[in-house]
């Protein structure tokens, strides 16, 4: 009677399907996700038994002790990594038990990095020397591996913990007997494998098992924990979304290879602001921090050349200078258009050209348009509307623009330049690297908020209030 009661209260262990892309549940297999439409990607998880009675959570648990707000005790407080480009874009510092994700294409120096970082932390001695202040695990590298690159960057000799290994349960063991340390780094969290999960390494359930076993030691022991994740050919972050839910900080590393900086950006951040950036340059030593990216983005303009336009980004609170190219080719009649942008968005651009179009009434129909962002730089501000559409207009009608003009604001549809954030922040940057003009919206100086009035010392600020007046001024100069 037992048995044949127990077999009534559960129900036949039903089969699902994970997207490894997405994480995505489906109850049969297909060929294609039906969330992010990849294809292959479906793998079957272990069958899963379901109750038909619910069981009752109110009892049975371990109490757990509220805390209120204002409770007396000292807050964590922030550890310099000893590279301020780290720093700034973590926002001011390695926060202890706090869970870092840090993505990146392959090759572009995210192992480099870490490995400087924690030699930084080891060797800052932030805890006993011997105990362990910094642990760097490798899923990926053989240990002997990453001395060669230790020694390329000439941190062999820093008191690194370093061990190569893909079993949480063995990492989370060793880690138990021995003081915590102060970073511990996992290169990468798609290596790593649980055996309480069923599933290969870098499946949903092993990522979503191994990522949580990982952070509640950080959390428990006021570790920072640092993952690298793969990223996958659009640039997230492999895996399930969840992963970037769980960790506090999730951090992307990006650059060309071909190009020599590289770029770490913050896309999540509980202790500080979202959108900050550190800039480094890959050198033949590892990378080094670059104090000043405006200078690298605008580096090689020595002579005014028609197309060129330069413009004050604003990433997070910080202000960057980046040239942008554009350049215009006649066609024969008959022929079709080429429409080209590197480091900007494809369909804004098409819309700026409509605008132009229509509202100044310039031709482009019959020409191909080419647009770059010098130095392998990737734009998203939308005040970089009228930068670029002073640099099509100048290569259009073959007028170099003034090699002391910075260029800022918003267009809209129907011509208007509409204010941006951060006028004056953009000015005082541009007037701190010799820049002596400045084009931006006429409403500007009412709405330039705090912090200084458009036109700081040494810059003379022209607004401009509709499309046609950039046109007029770009076209009408000798």
């Amino acid at each position: 009677m037992l048995r044949s009661g127990y077999a009534r209260r559960m129900a036949k262990p039903k089969r699902r399907y994970v997207c490894q892309a997405c994480g995505a549940i489906a109850s049969r297999w297909q060929g294609q996700c039906a969330d992010c439409g990849e294809w292959n990607t479906l793998t079957e998880e272990a069958p899963q038994t379901v109750f038909s009675s619910k069981h009752d959570l109110s009892s049975g648990g371990r109490p757990i002790i509220f805390t209120p707000l204002d409770a007396p005790g000292e807050l964590p407080v922030r550890r310099a990594s000893g590279l301020a480009e780290f720093d700034r874009a973590l926002g001011g510092g390695l926060v202890p038990g706090s869970a870092i994700l840090m993505g990146g294409d392959p090759g572009i120096g995210k192992s480099t990095l870490l490995l400087q970082v924690a030699a930084h932390i080891a060797m800052a001695g932030a805890r006993p020397p011997g105990s362990g202040s910094a642990v760097y695990v490798s899923g990926e590298e053989a240990a002997g591996q990453v001395r060669l690159r230790a020694e390329r960057l000439g941190v062999s000799k820093a008191p690194i913990q370093m061990a190569s290994s893909t079993s949480v349960r063995d990492i989370l063991t060793t880690l138990g007997a021995m003081e915590p340390p102060a970073l511990l780094v996992i290169d990468s969290i798609q290596t790593m494998h649980s055996d309480q999960i069923e599933g290969a390494p870098g499946t949903v359930s092993q990522v979503r098992g191994c990522a949580f076993e990982l952070i509640r030691y950080a959390k428990e022991n006021g570790v920072t924990l640092i993952l690298v994740g793969h990223v996958t050919k659009d640039g997230s972050i492999a895996g399930p979304r969840v992963l970037e839910h769980m960790v506090d900080v999730v951090m992307a590393f990006e650059g060309e290879r071909s190009h020599q900086y590289r770029i770490l950006r913050s896309l999540k951040n509980r202790f500080g602001p979202v959108d900050e950036i550190g800039v480094f340059a890959m050198e033949g030593a590892g990378l080094a921090e670059v104090g000043n990216p405006s200078m690298l983005f605008l580096s090689g303009r020595e002579e005014p050349m028609a197309g060129s336009a330069v413009f004050p980004a604003m990433e997070g609170t910080r202000p960057v200078l980046i040239e942008i190219q554009a350049l215009i080719v006649r066609l024969q009649s008959g022929a079709t258009p080429r429409r080209a942008v590197v480091g900007w968005d494809n369909g804004r651009m098409a819309m700026l050209l409509a605008v132009l179009e229509a509202r100044c009434g310039l031709n482009f129909s019959s020409a191909e348009v080419y647009l770059n962002v010098a130095g392998g730089y990737r734009l998203s501000d939308p005040a970089a509307d009228l930068a670029v559409a002073a640099a099509l207009v100048s290569a259009l009608g073959d007028k170099p623009l003034s090699s002391s003009a910075v260029w800022f604001g918003e267009v809209s549809l129907a011509g208007e330049i509409r204010p941006v954030a951060h006028s004056s922040i953009r000015q005082r940057e541009s007037a701190k690297l010799g820049f002596a003009k400045a084009f931006g919206p006429a409403q500007g100086r009412e709405g330039a908020g705090k912090g200084g009035e458009p036109g700081e010392k040494g810059l003379s600020f022209t607004g401009l209030s509709m499309l046609p007046n950039l046109v007029d001024r770009i076209l009408s100069d000798a």
